[in-house]
């Protein structure tokens, strides 16, 4: 039988649980697409382990607009409509005036977790004075670039940055390779239908999705390799499209771009909204280290990486159906490498 003191603690519980979903937690993230989806793990691990009510993400929109209601973020801010470089005054400098803009900003959030800044920096300590303005805030930096000796995945360093500041411990969770971590929506799915439509294929037509491109050009693949690929796929009755977004638009001479569209269909502008609704329609993806290549692997498309430079055991993308293949040579992309196109076409036609 219960007594009062009981039934006062079980009303305690349950109203320190109603307070803590109400908490909210934040992530600054400026960087693009990759790093963005590479955050998702860090926002699920402090939604988990802090029992916040939410967590949103403030970032270049074009990068994070696709996440809420795909993923577990709750709700994103544009960086961009915010005057954040007011933070990187000097700190004795700093100061706000009741009302500012800022304050508002931060000030429903209980926990921000930033990548811009350093730690120990001017921006910090002013970030924590703007968010504190409030409300009683916790602010922990992160960095996005592990040690050269780091070994595990960017993923795992996020969080373990994030628990050592924090005073939280893992309690069993962990970040699974299996995981989708960006779940779509039957309406991507029909959208992604009537893209392929456009373009004169069936979606019941076996389609592989390429993408050739990445930040950086020692990243990528020389171009020869995905198109000897392409071919091959063709010759079998596999359907190919290649996606050229603004960075090849940029680097590829009009000589090259029309060499791609007379080996497979090529799109070009596309947003990310719509690469997302044609990579859920999509048999498989190829790429390098890039942010489109974690988007498809985060999709659960079936995805085959190509590393040359970055370590793929750090940077390698999250997703139930990666293939990485590594190519360390200086050849990488400079040149076609035929025996490594062979190993993406036994498993792209397994």
């Amino acid at each position: 039988m219960q007594t009062n003191d009981d039934i006062l603690n079980l009303l305690r519980e349950k109203g320190a649980e109603a307070a803590r979903k109400m908490q909210r937690g934040l992530i600054v993230q400026p960087g693009a697409i990759g790093d963005c989806i590479s955050t998702l793990p860090l926002a699920a691990f402090m939604k988990d382990s802090l029992r916040l009510g939410g967590v949103d993400i403030l970032g270049h929109t074009e990068y994070i607009g696709i996440l809420p209601g795909r993923t577990c973020i709750d709700g994103v801010r544009s960086i961009d409509s915010m005057d954040l470089h007011q933070l990187f005054a000097e700190t004795k400098a700093f100061d706000l005036k009741d009302g500012d803009p800022l304050i508002s900003a931060f000030a429903e959030y209980a926990w921000i977790a930033t990548f811009l800044g350093e730690p120990d920096s001017d921006f910090e300590q002013n970030l924590i004075f703007t968010a504190n303005c409030s409300h009683s805030a916790e602010v922990i930096t992160l960095s996005m670039k592990p040690p050269k000796d780091f070994s595990e995945h960017l993923t795992d360093f996020c969080i373990r940055q994030f628990m050592d500041q924090s005073g939280l411990s893992l309690q069993g969770w962990q970040v699974r390779p299996g995981d989708c971590l960006i779940k779509t929506a039957e309406a991507d799915i029909n959208r992604g239908k009537e893209l392929l439509r456009e373009i004169g294929l069936e979606p019941y037509e076996k389609t592989v999705v390429i993408q050739p491109g990445s930040g950086g050009p020692d990243k990528c693949w020389h171009l020869d390799n995905f198109l000897a690929v392409a071919k091959e796929l063709g010759s079998k009755g596999i359907e190919v499209i290649f996606l050229l977004g603004p960075a090849e638009l940029d680097r590829f001479s009009d000589a090259t771009i029309k060499k791609i569209n007379s080996v497979a269909r090529c799109l070009t502008d596309l947003s990310l909204t719509q690469v997302l609704r044609l990579l859920s329609c999509a048999d498989g993806f190829v790429g390098n280290d890039s942010g489109i290549t974690h988007l498809a692997a985060g999709l659960g498309v079936r995805t085959l990486a190509v590393f040359g430079p970055t370590n793929p055991a750090v940077y390698r993308p999250i997703g139930p159906t990666v293939t990485v293949f590594v190519d360390s040579t200086r050849a990488f992309a400079k040149k076609g490498s035929a025996k490594l196109q062979q190993k993406l076409l036994e498993v792209l036609t397994a």
